[in-house]
């Protein structure tokens, strides 16, 4: 399970907004629509991924009148941090459904892990606000300490490492963003997007309630044919249709 926009905060809004935060200190205008195109990667990464989109790019180097370099990363990733940490513990709630899917999976044996694009330090925040909320993970595994985030798959297999999973076949990788997907290409198991929630949907609880049905249902197909082209072996409308993919699995193995 990936985290923000998949297990909790509904529709990946922390990291959003602090990622707006950040690059207006640094005097750069970003639209939610760029910051969510590279979500899913560990967050110093993502900020590389921004610096290089032509629009940006331009727009760094006609305010500084140079290009961005490393130093720029470090400052806008330090500032996107800060900015992170002040509201953090309140994108912790689980994303409905997800709750009551974990535990009928857990009945059955299944091994909850995680990984994300979060840092440890801020795992060490969403982990205990979520558990307080009724959500954890049997495993919850970082991109620090290892040698790259998503879409690499060393997440995954550290996580197959901690819960003594030996096969990649008996393993289901569920997240929000095409880096999920990716990563769990990269690590040859199965591979599921989840849309309700989803940083790829972008929408609050709120505005996906109050959207009309033939309105939210374009932009969900839209979604979820982004996530196919991707390379997800399936795609859900919603968490909860989770458990009785899992028995579809794993009656085809």
């Amino acid at each position: 399970m990936d985290w923000a926009g998949t297990a909790v905060d509904f529709g990946c809004f922390a990291p959003v907004g602090a990622f707006m935060k950040a690059f207006e200190e640094k005097g750069i205008r970003l639209t939610s629509e760029e910051i969510r195109l590279p979500m899913g990667k560990a967050k110093i990464e993502h900020i590389r991924a921004l610096l290089e989109m032509e629009r940006i790019r331009s727009q760094f180097a006609a305010s500084y009148r140079r290009e961005w370099n490393v130093d720029d990363v470090t400052e806008i990733n330090k500032s996107f941090e800060r900015n992170l940490f002040l509201t953090l513990a309140h994108y912790a709630v689980p994303i409905p459904g997800v709750v009551e899917a974990m535990n009928i999976l857990r009945e059955q044996g299944v091994k909850i892990g995680s990984t994300t694009g979060y840092t440890r330090a801020m795992m060490d925040i969403v982990q205990p606000e979520a558990a307080k909320r009724g959500y954890s993970a049997d495993c919850c595994v970082t991109p620090d300490g290892l040698p790259a985030g998503r879409p690499a798959p060393f997440m995954i297999f550290r996580n197959m490492i901690n819960l003594n999973v030996q096969h990649a076949d008996c393993v289901v990788k569920i997240g929000d963003t095409l880096e999920d997907i990716r990563e769990g290409l990269h690590a040859k198991v199965h591979v599921v997007g989840v849309i309700m929630g989803s940083s790829e949907l972008g929408l609050s609880a709120d505005e996906t309630e109050k959207l009309p049905p033939n309105e939210l249902s374009k932009k969900m197909n839209a979604v979820g044919n982004r996530m196919l082209q991707a390379g997800a072996h399936h795609v859900l409308d919603s968490i909860e249709e989770l458990p009785c993919l899992i028995h579809t699995i794993n009656s085809t193995m």
